[in-house]
């Protein structure tokens, strides 16, 4: 469920600023508390600088943290309409388009004068930046969207200002809220998440994740509402799998929730040579270095992550490792994931028949969920035997995820045994793992009301 707020405005002077950009409440399904996610854009923001000492810069479309000449920008935002416990509250702000980048984005703290002019502040009369240290934005490039965490500052309703310095002569612009949609934001999220009464543990998540659009955000945002380990299938950043790409796209976005990612790499991120950038970036947590498929267990469910960018035919190094990994586990019930799908409708990337050695190993070993990215759609096929036969009794239920962030595609030709089907709708996978069961869940971003949901049986 989705439940929209209004959009209410302010008037300062001549100019009409929308406050509340964006606000929604998310239901996460059964056993979860209902969190709501609020963005709101600036009442006024600015920047002084020290050699244009009584300039107002009020009404540029920029504002600017630097050195030489020293320059300081503030942001002030109004906090209205939103109830319960402050869990997150993140500064989100995006370079200008042909920005050539800085060294250093700028360091953040909280100040107390919340009554400073927007049109009438220069360097002169400037307000004290003389609250705590709140975060840091490290090197950024241009038409980028970066993030700082305020939560320590922002505990409920009210009027805030945070005010950005830098120690870099290599300047850092941002777009103001002049600039209209890339306008500076404070998203505010309320409410709490639990497990499932019962417990069991919870695997969520998606493929084809983060580049300089909006989707990733807005998946990122479904999981600070969703408890539990996250997965992905692969491309988890785009175009190339760069550290700078996962620095400047991921970071900011699922970046928050990596601790708990258990990732699978993807084409894209084997753009760099080896994938150096995804190993670099997930460490210990994507397996051994450059091998890329591990195993875990989540309660009553062992979970494979594995590679389909290396070789994967019957006799492989991989094939066998996961046939023994397979053969050594107790668990009753088994879930795999990969990027590239074995069967999937999208008319973008073909079935990659490649990989059925592993899907024919995980039936072998009555394994029960596969899940893929790749292509840019939401599909679940019923239950399959490795040539695409329906098989209700060993079959594995398969789901191509690839709704996490990047540009959607579309469907072709449906293959035999697809269910369901989305290809509008970013959003995230979510599976409860009960102890000889499972349910799954599509849940969407703000703003989508698709969905797809259903319960599966353990072999």
């Amino acid at each position: 469920m989705v439940v929209r707020f209004p959009r209410p405005s302010v008037t300062l002077g001549v100019v009409t600023v929308i406050v509340a950009a964006t606000a929604a409440v998310v239901v996460t399904g059964a056993g979860a508390a209902s969190a709501a996610s609020v963005t709101f854009t600036p009442v006024a923001d600015t920047y002084v600088q020290s050699d244009t000492a009584a300039t107002n810069y009020g009404t540029s479309t920029q504002v600017v943290v630097d050195n030489s000449p020293v320059r300081r920008s503030f942001l002030r935002f109004t906090v209205s309409g939103v109830s319960g416990t402050v869990t997150s509250a993140k500064l989100r702000l995006r370079t200008i388009s042909g920005n050539s980048g800085s060294d250093a984005g700028g360091t953040f703290r909280r100040m107390s004068n919340t009554t400073w002019s927007e049109t009438g502040t220069t360097w002169n009369n400037q307000p004290a930046i003389d609250g705590a240290t709140l975060g840091t934005i490290g090197a950024v490039s241009g038409n980028t969207w970066y993030e700082v965490d305020v939560t320590a500052a922002v505990t409920g309703n009210g009027t805030y200002s945070f005010g950005a310095t830098s120690a870099s002569g290599d300047g850092a612009y941002y777009d103001t809220r002049e600039s209209g949609a890339d306008a500076p934001q404070l998203v505010v999220t309320t409410g709490t998440t639990t497990p499932p009464p019962s417990g069991d543990p919870v695997l969520v998540g998606a493929g084809d994740i983060a580049d300089s659009g909006s989707g990733d955000s807005a998946t990122a945002t479904l999981l600070d509402t969703i408890a539990g380990t996250v997965f992905t299938t692969g491309d988890n950043v785009y175009d190339s799998g760069t550290a700078s790409q996962f620095t400047n796209y991921y970071e900011p976005t699922w970046g928050r929730h990596k601790s708990r990612t258990r990732p699978s790499p993807g084409n894209h991120d084997y753009n760099t040579s080896g994938a150096t950038g995804y190993y670099n970036y997930f460490g210990t947590s994507a397996g051994p270095s450059g091998r890329g498929y591990y195993s875990f267990d989540l309660g009553n469910w062992h979970v494979v992550s594995l590679n389909s960018n290396i070789s994967m035919s019957a006799g492989s190094t991989q094939e066998q490792w996961l046939r023994a990994d397979l053969a050594a586990s107790s668990k009753p019930c088994t879930l795999a994931y990969w990027h590239h799908p074995l069967f999937t409708s999208s008319s973008n990337h073909a079935p990659s028949t490649s990989t059925r050695p592993l899907y024919q190993a995980l039936y072998d070993y009555n394994a029960d969920v596969v899940v893929w990215g790749h292509n840019h759609v939401y599909e679940r096929f019923a239950p399959m035997n490795p040539s695409g036969g329906a098989d209700s009794s060993r079959g594995l239920r398969s789901f191509v995820a690839g709704m996490g962030g990047a540009g959607h595609y579309s469907f072709g030709t449906i293959q035999p045994n697809s269910e369901a089907r989305n290809s509008s709708a970013w959003g995230v996978l979510k599976f409860t793992l009960h102890s000889g069961s499972y349910d799954w869940q599509f849940v969407p971003v703000a703003g989508q009301t698709y969905s797809d949901s259903g319960t599966g049986t353990c072999h």
